[in-house]
């Protein structure tokens, strides 16, 4: 089903608008129409898209996005009241893992495969923390710590993007669930050998979850999905730390790492504590499984948080990563987006080269204060 491309401008009354988040677990992809907040209907395809040696699979994503789209575009056609809706895909976005650094492909191939295939000549190809970002904050300046099994803190000022670790779990994501895990694993360990700083409690959910501590390392280091496996001991972390001190310094300490991370990113940062308090750019919001632990990770990241940026509002994040490609995909449609555009972090084909609204910049090092 090919549709009639969009007209310059902006979208056209009962126009749609398609979000898309490309994680782990899946593909899942949102039909919304561009002047209503809010998705139609949401479809999950349960297969990740493939990664290779040139980055992700461009093919395989489109396999799977086109005939999910259609059926939702089908669908919602199917069931409209409106008297004379467009049927048009005013625009797109694109929220990928991985869009930074592998996303040359999707970058080359989607733009006009996506033009012929549903008419779609508003396009952003973003990557999972910006979308993450839209999604939790919206268009205005401010911060988003996206923590699960690794870490990254994203912010803006509106003109460029100031991003802080999210570099893996050899190298960073310092404070997320994997970081979390491995510092519960090693105090087990420590209790098991009779080392200082072990942990009783935390060797007896070892062995609980995985079995005997000497067998730990043959179980653990096989596995291609260490990081998850490390992971997946956090939430046992978090259960013992009301009663273990040994854990409850290992969620304090992972709550300086975020809060850290944070405070490098968020646009307050650069400013004096007065500026701080009077400035809305002061938020910090929240998203991720990872802070799903409640109060014994929260309760020390707002402390900390508290020490480093004074003036900042912490919040949970207003919506997920498709909420952001969906709120992406809508601004493009009304020719409002104000999230600045990047070559890797937030791609806009057609405007790529123009300088548009914002600068190109994406910083990785942290701010003096």
């Amino acid at each position: 089903m090919t549709r009639p491309p969009a007209a310059p401008g902006a979208a056209g009354p009962g126009a749609y608008v398609l979000g898309v988040d490309s994680g782990g677990s899946g593909l899942r992809v949102a039909l919304g129409r561009a002047e209503l907040p809010g998705p139609l209907a949401t479809t999950l395809c349960a297969e990740p898209v493939r990664t290779g040696p040139g980055g992700i699979d461009a093919t395989h994503l489109l396999d799977q996005l086109l005939p999910a789209a259609r059926e939702l575009l089908d669908r919602a056609s199917a069931s409209a009241t409106d008297d004379a809706p467009t049927g048009e895909v005013a625009a797109l976005a694109v929220g990928a893992a991985g869009m930074a650094t592998l996303g040359d492909r999707l970058r080359s191939e989607l733009p006009g495969a996506l033009a012929e295939a549903l008419g779609v000549r508003r396009l952003a190809l973003a990557a999972d923390a910006v979308t993450a970002y839209a999604g939790a904050v919206g268009q205005r300046p401010g911060a988003v710590v996206a923590g699960g099994t690794g870490m990254i803190a994203l912010g803006t000022d509106l003109m460029e993007w100031h991003r802080a670790d999210g570099w893996g779990h050899l190298l960073g994501d310092s404070g997320g669930g994997a970081w979390i895990g491995r510092a519960g694993l090693d105090a087990a360990m420590r209790a098991h050998d009779g080392r200082r700083g072990g942990s009783p409690a935390l060797l007896d959910r070892l062995r609980s979850v995985f079995g005997p501590a000497e067998a730990l390392p043959g179980l653990l280091y096989p596995r291609s999905d260490r990081p998850a496996v490390l992971a997946s001991f956090a939430p046992e972390v978090a259960a013992c730390a009301g009663a273990d001190p040994v854990a409850a310094g290992i969620l304090r300490q992972a709550a300086g790492h975020i809060a850290e991370a944070a405070a490098a990113v968020c646009p307050t940062s650069a400013g004096t504590e007065a500026e701080a308090e009077a400035d809305e750019s002061g938020e910090v919001a929240l998203t991720g499984g990872l802070f799903k632990m409640g109060e014994p990770l929260i309760a020390p990241l707002r402390e900390e948080l508290a020490q480093l940026l004074p003036g900042a509002r912490v919040t949970t994040a207003a919506g997920d990563p498709l909420t952001g490609a969906l709120r992406i995909a809508r601004a493009l449609a009304a020719g409002d987006l104000r999230l600045p555009r990047h070559p890797t972090m937030l791609f806009v084909p057609q405007e790529h080269g123009s300088g548009q609204h914002g600068g190109t910049a994406v910083r990785d090092e942290p701010r003096t204060r």
